[in-house]
């Protein structure tokens, strides 16, 4: 099935969009991405697992209802798209167990595997670029589990598959809050995702800046960015019980993008400079400019 511009992103049905399987373009087995286990001796491990441990600490109701006063009044900075993934080159993801490479580098190699794949979806592509640019936060002074890993709703019980639920809830204070350990918690049953207050970090934070900024992109693409880290939910599939008709589309968006996200992490190195007068044309057309953040 092939898309034209004219056609309207959101009457598609992602069910209609072919797949490949990963194994065309990924360079290790499936099984072997996110692997979270702690291993003796192996830093790259501990690292990951000392951000999770800070992130399940902290990631409270009322801190990240702190963090939306403090970063969506958008008064930080202005910068344009590029500048903000250039910025990104300065950065390795403490949560990432597949890869310690410059994020930057992981925002060209999804959006090429994109590319590639769906060209006539140039709006996809773009988002691939972008996905992680909010994690231009821990350049002013957020700490990166504020910034980076899974995400997860804050204000009701904490679903069984977030990474290392078990080992680094222990010290949390909602923990110790009766109205936040159920199942529902502050929620409604069916009240939709995005009635859901999740985990501070970049998704959440590129999501509002490019609604303030009024980009172009289709909510597909904002969904996309919004709740790709909710891994427990499109992926696990926990939290089914505040989903609405309509987030099932969301879900599929989502774990389309997710193979771009994931499986094209690796140590082969996209040739930046050469790819910049291409994506350049993309972000003049849905997000032109400098943007507030």
């Amino acid at each position: 099935m092939k898309f034209t511009d004219k056609q309207s992103v959101s009457i598609l049905d992602p069910s209609d969009i072919y797949r490949p399987d990963i194994s065309t373009f990924a360079d290790k087995d499936e099984k072997d991405f996110r692997d979270f286990t702690v291993t003796e001796n192996d830093p790259l491990k501990e690292r990951v697992f000392q951000t999770y441990k800070a992130m399940h600490t902290s990631q409270t109701v009322e801190f990240v209802k702190g963090r939306h006063d403090v970063w969506l009044k958008f008064n930080h900075f202005k910068v344009t798209i590029r500048e903000a993934l250039e910025k990104l080159n300065e950065l390795v993801d403490e949560s990432d167990p597949d890869i310690s490479l410059p994020n930057i580098v992981h925002a060209f190699q999804a959006a090429e595997r994109a590319r590639a794949e769906y060209p006539e979806l140039d709006w996809l592509q773009l988002t691939a670029l972008i996905h992680d640019m909010g994690k231009v936060m821990a350049f002013y002074g957020e700490p990166q589990w504020a910034v980076v890993g899974d995400t997860f709703p804050v204000g009701c019980l904490w679903s069984d598959n977030i990474v290392y639920r078990n080992e680094t809830f222990q010290a949390n204070p909602d923990g110790q809050n009766p109205t936040y350990n159920t199942k529902l918690g502050v929620y409604k049953e069916k009240c939709g995702i995005e009635k859901l207050i999740l985990s501070w970090g970049h998704d959440e934070y590129l999501y509002h800046v490019l609604k303030h900024n009024k980009s172009t992109l289709p909510i597909e693409a904002l969904q996309i960015i919004r709740y790709h880290s909710f891994y427990p939910w499109h992926t696990a599939g926990d939290y089914k019980y505040f989903e609405i008709e309509s987030d099932e589309n969301i879900k599929k968006w989502v774990n389309i993008f997710n193979r771009y996200d994931l499986y094209t992490k690796s140590s082969t190195m996209p040739d930046i400079d050469n790819l910049w007068p291409y994506y350049q044309k993309l972000i003049d057309k849905y997000c032109p400019g400098q943007l507030e953040f």
